[in-house]
């Protein structure tokens, strides 16, 4: 994704400068349901009119679809979008350090570096007025998923018996029928339709639907993948299949799915009855 707008030097921001408070336009949709509808321009990156903030705005939407930290939006909306109140408030090294420790990898993976713009040094340390994550005494409400890696994209195969296919279930814990296509988003750059379907987990503490949110966030990180597995508009279906392990998601085989190939609809039966060696 495009990051080259937000990478330069940020524009020095006087503090003192007069804002005004405007609503929060449709077109930033990360920064609605976020607990206020207004927001300060110019923001707390200098961007001195909505058009800027708009296209700045933009180029975090995919990070941002990618899950990459629960405090993403929070962090980069109280930056572009800042709340309407008095004063501004900054988010807090705190929570830049955590949001940078687990979306940096990503926007690595997609060949960028953490932004300058982003130092976490130019931020309040947490016992200052500022916008501080969730406590430690909060997160065990939380359960903590698998991450996915970013990996090579293995190569995809077309040409193989439901027996080969069986023995991969058998190195793997998990199977996912995925359905892609590529789309235009409203500001038209590409994004991907994608669909999810589980055939099978056996790490028995995850859900379906937990299993289904990480490999589209697998997809949306491994871009690489994504792009080489939708050549056309048309919607293409494949069967992902890998590992869950030491809190990190891996794809290990992609099988194209392909109508008149009956191969991987008999694996995926034959599985329930399966006996590993």
């Amino acid at each position: 994704f495009a990051l080259s707008g937000f990478l330069g030097v940020a524009t020095s921001f006087d503090i003192g400068l007069s804002t005004k408070c405007v609503v929060i336009p449709k077109e930033m949709g990360m920064c609605h349901k976020i607990g206020y509808s207004e927001m300060r321009l110019p923001n707390l990156m200098g961007h001195t009119s909505m058009a800027e903030v708009i296209l700045k705005s933009t180029t975090w939407q995919h990070l941002v679809h990618t899950n990459c930290h629960p405090h993403l939006r929070t962090f980069l909306c109280s930056l572009l979008a800042p709340i309407c109140l008095d004063t501004f408030i900054h988010p807090c090294r705190s929570m830049c350090v955590a949001v940078r420790e687990s979306c940096a990898p990503v926007l690595t993976c997609h060949g960028h570096p953490w932004p300058d713009t982003l130092d976490c040094d130019r931020f309040p340390a947490d016992e200052d007025m500022c916008l501080a994550s969730l406590t430690k005494e909060n997160n065990y409400l939380h359960k903590v998923l698998p991450k996915p890696a970013c990996q090579a994209c293995p190569a995809v195969e077309e040409f193989f018996t439901h027996k080969r296919v069986l023995e991969g279930f058998c190195d793997n814990n998990f199977a996912v029928k995925v359905k892609l296509s590529k789309k235009r988003t409203v500001f038209g750059d590409l994004g991907y339709n994608i669909e999810c379907q589980v055939e099978f987990i056996t790490q028995s503490s995850l859900l379906l639907y937990e299993t289904q949110n990480m490999i589209q966030q697998w997809l949306l990180i491994n871009e690489n993948c994504t792009q080489r597995m939708t050549p056309t508009h048309r919607p293409v279906v494949y069967l992902l299949v890998g590992n869950i392990e030491e809190g990190t998601i891996s794809v290990n085989q992609v099988y194209r799915w392909q109508r008149r190939d009956s191969q991987l609809a008999l694996a995926s039966q034959k599985w329930k009855y399966h006996k590993c060696l």
